[in-house]
């Protein structure tokens, strides 16, 4: 197996192969390479829609030269706790938010994401965020401001009156609320359209259709949310002590 990091022409072979449908294992067979490295290259840069091979190659070059030329660590961006490798804590943060972006996050919400689940509290400041991303507050608070509309984060105060940015078991949960009910409210309009289009047109039974299967997939969305939250947030409780 050969050592060392991908190179450019190895990154068009990646592509080519994306383009030709195969897996990443078929792929890692062609290139005599772990499947890991690359499910985590493609992921790292767009997903298999978005990857192209001299992009990839350029924003990895431009990363390592951002690493080489970085100043020492600051205060807002400690080193990795519970002694986890720092640099491969970043390389998964790289790669968990390329999953977001794969599924239509734009790149700069998808890492400050991506960074708010990966750290043990769950919440940070907008200075935080951006110490830990190296990027301008202002990146982060678009991001933010998308990402609160969408229910994927919420904000709080802490004992400093600051503003932190909180993911939680909760998050999840309330954020497929707020995707059911938008899929309802397209099932609403749907509906409205069949009957100003005319009942018996084709082009309102297309609409009807519509609006019957969203409402169903809407139903099934929330129900399946509660389901889990109240199966997932339930404590185990211990069985009761025998008594003889």
């Amino acid at each position: 197996m050969p050592g060392g990091r991908l190179t450019q022409q190895d990154r068009q072979q990646i592509a080519v192969g994306l383009a030709d449908g195969l897996t990443y294992a078929e792929i890692a067979r062609r290139l005599d390479r772990p499947t890991s490295t690359i499910t985590r290259e493609v992921m790292r840069n767009g997903g298999a829609t978005a990857y192209r091979g001299d992009l990839a190659h350029h924003a990895t070059t431009r990363r390592a030269r951002r690493r080489r030329t970085t100043s020492p660590i600051r205060p807002s961006n400690p080193p990795a706790a519970r002694g986890r490798n720092a640099e491969a804590v970043r390389e998964y943060e790289e790669t968990f938010a390329g999953v977001f972006m794969a599924s239509g996050l734009p790149r700069m919400t998808a890492r400050t994401l991506a960074c708010l689940y990966t750290t043990d509290a769950g919440s940070l400041t907008a200075a935080q965020i951006a110490g830990r991303l190296q990027v301008s507050p202002a990146s982060v608070s678009k991001a933010i401001a998308f990402l609160e509309s969408q229910g994927l984060v919420r904000r709080e105060r802490d004992e400093r009156r600051r503003e932190r940015y909180v993911v939680d078991n909760d998050v999840m949960y309330q954020s497929t609320m707020a995707s059911a009910k938008a899929t309802a409210h397209l099932g609403q309009i749907a509906r409205q359209g069949a009957s100003v289009l005319g009942p018996g047109s084709p082009a309102a039974a297309r609409l009807e259709n519509i609006a019957r299967f969203v409402d169903f997939v809407s139903e099934s969305i929330a129900r399946a949310a509660e389901q889990a939250r109240e199966i997932l947030h339930t404590r185990i409780e211990a069985p009761p002590e025998e008594t003889h």
